[in-house]
């Protein structure tokens, strides 16, 4: 017998609504302050809650239905202090092989790193064409800095790490100026490991 299909009710998200997959689901919620979100068996179920803008329920839907894409890439960034030497890179999630590598730059953090390697993966396969190729971080921060093509960092400029801040400026101008269809999932490391792209440095 077939499974029975969910419906996946976000009253607080990127945006709200109501959602056939928890892949949708996930990207509403993924990196989102206060999310609010619930499954349901039915449609006529989640549009009724979804309508009230609440639950009586506490339930929250499981992450199992989620599986690791194949098509996918991984980035991960690596910091030697806060602020200190900053290096990311972009491997293929399947075969763990490096697709791309900056660094180690000076006066830099780990939320920089995470948010240049984003969007970075983001320039590449649009650049390729590969729109569909996901893409995993492990950084709730730099995907809201994405989505929101904004940097919330308190990392001020100093004499020796103004690379960094020409490739933030960089970054920022690309998120203005370019759209993008990859989808971007934050890595469950609890269930799936350390990501394939991290440095291996904790």
């Amino acid at each position: 017998m077939a499974k029975k299909s969910k419906y996946y009710v976000v009253w607080s998200g990127v945006k709200p609504g109501i959602y056939n997959t928890w892949e949708d689901c996930q990207l509403q919620i993924t990196g989102f302050e206060k999310a609010r979100y619930k499954s349901y068996e039915s449609y006529d179920e989640a549009l009724l809650s979804f309508k009230a803008g609440k639950d009586t329920s506490t339930k929250k839907i499981p992450l199992q239905p989620y599986k690791i894409e194949k098509n996918s890439i991984c980035v991960d960034a690596a910091c030697s202090g806060n602020p200190g030497n900053m290096e990311y890179r972009g491997v293929e999630t399947s075969s763990g092989r490096q697709i791309f590598h900056v660094g180690p730059l000076p006066d830099g953090t780990n939320n920089v790193g995470e948010f240049l390697a984003l969007v970075h993966a983001l320039a590449l396969l649009k650049k390729l064409k590969k729109e569909d190729t996901l893409i995993y971080t492990d950084s709730q921060t730099a995907m809201a800095w994405v989505r929101d093509k904004k940097i919330k960092s308190t990392l001020e400029r100093t004499s020796k790490n103004k690379e960094i801040f020409d490739m933030l400026e960089r970054a920022l101008l690309w998120l203005k100026n370019n759209s993008y269809q990859n989808k971007i999932i934050k890595w469950d490391t609890v269930k799936w490991g350390e990501i394939p792209a991290d440095f291996g440095r904790k």
